[in-house]
């Protein structure tokens, strides 16, 4: 009885080995099936714990690494090939898919239809980087030839310094002429003065070597002018801009050379054209200038009380007598007015009052595009200087020129 007790304990608890042979059973008959005889409780014969153990890991490893779905089949039907590509979530799926799978109501359309659809887009993307190269090779290119340029350029500068004359390196071009405007007064002064005494006071007191020192030489020596320096530096810049027939009001009138404007009574029929001015008597230059320095002078001996000087953009207003379209009363425009003996300077609708004692018959206009600086000049004697712009311009300037009764001349210089 005390044996038969152990025995009945051992039959109730069948130990590791049986519950390993009970749960494999319903799920391995072909395993079970080939058992050898003689094993106790799943325990193949003749083998001990150790290769069980290892038989079991080998068997639990095969069910949780599954063999991969190939590619070309559903991951949500296996039994199923892909045919369709889904929009939304950016995979390949079956027909079932967008009907009763978790794709059901996206967006699909056939694979070979995606593919002709990426194939286009990586062609796009290659002829874009493609023109991209182009561009940069040609921006390198142009950078290139810029900085050749600028050594040449530097070169040249450096070479018409060394050959400039000394008169040219003492006296380079001025903005303002303060100091020869007070010579050129007080030299006017001293020849009043010695006008209105007697030839022989003036032969007696040789009042002449007063008025220069080169004329101690005799009493009496004639003083001979000659231009003043600075307007012949001026006359290094010098151009010759003509007048564009399309851009003047019907009421004007150009001469063959095109450099002369006049007024006239009855206006001349002509054909519509953006670029002509409507309303106001108004012309531009046919020649702009957008960099560098420049120099011209206008005649203003049959120019009646009224008339403008100046420069503008080409993107002045050119239709109706608003300010956009007046020289000097917007952005794009700076100008010189004179109307009823009273001289102006205008610029964006401000004026300036410019204080002259005599009607110039001559205007000098300089303009330094980099420097921002555009001068005007009355040349009638000497160099006077009337008013001076400051600015940054954006675009490039046209001389431009408006009338109010008879002609102004744009002077050919050498």
């Amino acid at each position: 009885m005390a044996m038969a007790a152990p025995r009945a304990a051992a039959a109730a608890d069948p130990g590791p080995w049986g519950i390993l042979e009970a749960g494999a059973a319903p799920n391995s008959a072909h395993a079970a099936a080939q058992r050898k005889p003689g094993s106790w409780c799943g325990r193949p014969g003749g083998a001990g714990p150790g290769a069980a153990a290892a038989a079991a890991a080998e068997e639990a490893q095969g069910r949780a690494e599954p063999e991969p779905t190939p590619t070309w089949l559903c991951s949500e039907h296996s039994n199923r090939t892909v045919e369709l590509f889904c929009s939304r979530c950016r995979r390949c799926v079956c027909a079932l898919c967008p009907l009763l799978g978790s794709h059901r109501g996206h967006p699909v359309r056939f694979v070979h239809e995606e593919v002709g659809i990426k194939q286009k887009d990586i062609q796009k993307c290659l002829k874009q980087l493609a023109l991209k190269k182009k561009q940069e090779a040609g921006n390198i290119s142009k950078v290139s030839k810029a900085a050749s340029d600028l050594k040449e350029y530097t070169a040249s500068e450096k070479e018409m310094r060394q050959q400039l004359i000394p008169t040219e390196l003492c006296h380079p071009v001025p903005v303002k002429f303060e100091h020869a405007k007070t010579y050129y007064r007080n030299l006017a002064t001293a020849v009043f003065t010695t006008l209105q005494l007697p030839l022989e006071v003036r032969l007696k007191e040789d009042i002449c070597s007063q008025l220069s020192v080169s004329s101690k030489s005799k009493p009496g020596t004639l003083l001979k002018t000659t231009p003043t320096p600075e307007r012949s530096l001026f006359l290094k810049y010098a151009r010759i801009p003509t007048l564009e027939p399309d851009t003047m009001h019907p009421r004007l009138r150009l001469s063959e050379d095109r450099l002369t404007v006049t007024c006239v009574l009855i206006g001349k029929i002509q054909l519509c054209n953006p670029q002509r001015f409507d309303k106001l008597w108004q012309v531009l230059s046919r020649d702009s200038f957008f960099s560098g320095s420049h120099y011209w002078e206008v005649d203003l001996l049959k120019s009646g009380i009224g008339w403008w000087i100046g420069v503008a953009y080409s993107s002045i207003e050119r239709k109706g007598d608003s300010e956009a379209s007046r020289l000097g009363f917007n952005r794009e425009s700076w100008c010189l007015k004179r109307f009823d003996l009273e001289y102006w300077a205008f610029h964006n609708g401000e004026r300036t009052r410019i204080a002259i004692d005599h009607d110039p018959e001559r205007i000098g206009i300089f303009l330094d595009y980099e420097a921002g600086i555009l001068s005007f000049y009355d040349i009638t004697c000497g160099m006077t200087h009337l008013h001076t712009f400051y600015s940054r311009f954006q675009e490039p300037l046209y001389p431009a020129l408006r009338l109010w009764e008879g002609s102004m001349t744009i002077r050919k210089l050498p």
